[in-house]
């Protein structure tokens, strides 16, 4: 009884889980949550997961749908914002441009100022994906003043760098 009270009052952090569509957002939130590759199909609207990492650190996850047409609505979902986790597809430089005019318009957002960002260079398991300079120079994240950030790779197939990333952002949030 008292580890289910303990429980119920411990505070979950809300972080924000954005990218462009098919970045591969919910099938990392679903992997690290679930330790299993789940099918996942575009995100129309959004999700909302608890991810418990250890026994002091948990989050309430919302992962918001990337297409064109929901960006408009991404704004909606920052108001409460502990931590943003900001996903690209690091094989995709076709779209690098994109993803970079996207995430500039959320940190541009007033509920970003002071708020941690943790990108994460998904599919970096891939032979043709960019390094991590290298996809922090094509978001030009040293233009990025308002807060703190870092910059990951990792595989959300594979499960490489997930557990890690979420870690860096607990920690994020605590030093903010």
């Amino acid at each position: 009884m008292g580890h289910m009270l303990s429980k119920k009052f411990l505070k979950t952090q809300q972080v924000v889980l954005m990218g462009l569509d098919s970045a591969g957002k919910s099938t990392l939130l679903y992997r690290i949550q679930r330790g299993v590759v789940m099918q996942t199909s575009p995100t129309v609207g959004f999700n909302v997961l608890t991810l418990e990492l250890d026994k002091k650190t948990v989050f309430t996850v919302w992962d918001i749908g990337g297409q064109g047409s929901m960006r408009a609505y991404w704004k909606y979902y920052l108001e409460n914002c502990e931590a943003l986790v900001f996903v690209v597809d690091a094989s995709d430089r076709a779209r690098m441009e994109e993803a970079k005019t996207a995430l500039k318009k959320v940190l541009s957002d007033h509920n970003m100022t002071d708020i941690p960002l943790m990108v994460l260079a998904n599919k970096s398991d891939l032979p043709d994906a960019m390094t991590v300079s290298e996809v922090s120079k094509q978001l030009d994240m040293d233009s990025y003043k308002n807060g703190v950030w870092e910059i990951q790779a990792c595989s959300a197939l594979k499960g490489l760098g997930l557990q890690q990333a979420f870690q860096s952002v607990a920690k994020l949030i605590q030093n903010n």
